[in-house]
């Protein structure tokens, strides 16, 4: 009898949210052959021969402090028209399957617990989701609201680096698809370059910037003088709730600045400004407005505006990523994946034009390949 596939698993921080519902429907629907595997790189040629786990051979679990079962997240995400009509009941035992596995988050009002505490449940949480599977390896990945930007004077980890912290010690590779700290809170320096295990992040790039990160290049290579660069995001759902606190806001445009300051040798003048009109759902607009000067100095205008469901934008890139720094792990990689800077608004390293991430992308897959 032949031994039985190896499976991966993905733990999602925010296992209930509009990201990893969608993500986990997805891949069912993926592996399942109902539909197209639009929108993920690593279903393209380039990575075919790269050792990537299967999609059929991830298990899903998370943690989350909301209570809404997946199969019901999913029915409201089809409501919405972010998951097409009928899918969630077509993959309704794997959208249960998941829900088994989704723990308590935290910490919640009312918690007594302390950082520590919170760190060893969450990381026995990891550890027997692992042993109860059979898993090879486990990717945490934070799907979560973003936090605001932690005081430094605070005594407290933020919950995001509570997590951060657990997977480390769980010995499981860990991905920040948020603004949030994570991995980055100072108190955990030390735990992050001792343990050996490949990390990503930070902030997904998904819309707005994704198009920035295009642009911007193109001034600079054709060696025209931005003089202005604002923008704004309508969004709805949990996104825009979170986003309309100032400091989650400020977390989540500081990633967005540095793509145009690091491309751009310099930040120009103008704002992002983020709006939560609840109308919108899980649908978002985001607006750019670029003021630039031509030859001899003539004023000129670019205007973009990017339509599109975050979730759905999201998810293929999550997946993505579980994929690659699974199999980063595999291959023994360790510390921060510059490589995966393609990915991320804020990523450790690595550079800023999206067309010179993706080559860094596809240096990555031949050494999961073994070519060098």
């Amino acid at each position: 009898m032949s031994a039985p596939a190896p499976r991966t698993g993905v733990w999602f921080i925010g296992a209930r949210g509009s990201v990893a519902t969608t993500a986990i429907a997805g891949c069912a629907a993926l592996a399942a052959g109902l539909r197209p595997a639009t929108g993920m790189v690593t279903e393209t040629p380039p990575f075919a021969d790269s050792g990537l786990p299967a999609l059929a051979s991830l298990v899903f679990g998370g943690h989350d402090t909301a209570d809404c079962p997946l199969p019901k997240r999913a029915e409201a995400l089809a409501a919405g028209g972010v998951l097409p009509h009928g899918l969630p009941s077509a993959i309704g035992r794997e959208l249960t399957t998941a829900d088994t596995e989704i723990r308590p988050g935290g910490p919640l009002p009312g918690d007594t617990r302390d950082d520590e505490e919170l760190i060893a449940a969450f990381a026995a949480d990891l550890t027997d989701f692992g042993h109860r599977n059979g898993l090879t390896r486990t990717v945490v990945i934070n799907v979560a609201s973003t936090e605001p930007v932690p005081d430094p004077r605070g005594l407290r980890l933020p919950a995001s680096s509570l997590y951060a912290a657990a997977a480390l010690r769980a010995g499981c590779p860990h991905v920040n698809f948020t603004p949030s700290t994570g991995l980055r809170a100072p108190a955990l320096r030390d735990a992050v370059a001792a343990c050996g295990l490949p990390h990503a992040g930070r902030d997904g790039k998904t819309g707005q910037t994704l198009l920035r990160s295009v642009l911007a290049p193109m001034f600079t290579q054709r060696a025209l003088s931005v003089r202005a660069w604002s923008g704004t995001n309508l969004l709805g759902g949990g996104d825009g709730a979170a986003l309309a606190d100032p400091g989650a806001a400020a977390a989540k445009n500081a990633g967005k600045e540095r793509v145009l300051a690091d491309t751009l040798g310099t930040a120009p003048e103008g704002r992002v400004h983020i709006d939560d009109v609840p109308a919108l759902g899980d649908w978002k607009t985001a607006w750019d407005h670029i003021a630039f000067d031509g030859f001899l100095g003539a004023r000129m205008v670019l205007q973009t505006t990017w339509q599109g469901c975050d979730s759905a934008l999201a998810a293929p890139l999550v997946l993505d990523l579980a994929r690659l720094v699974a199999r980063a792990h595999e291959r023994g990689l360790t510390g921060p994946l510059p490589q995966l800077g393609f990915y991320f608004k804020d990523p450790d390293g690595g550079p800023a034009a999206l067309f010179e991430q993706y080559e860094a992308l596809l240096a990555l897959a031949a050494t999961l390949r073994g070519d060098r």
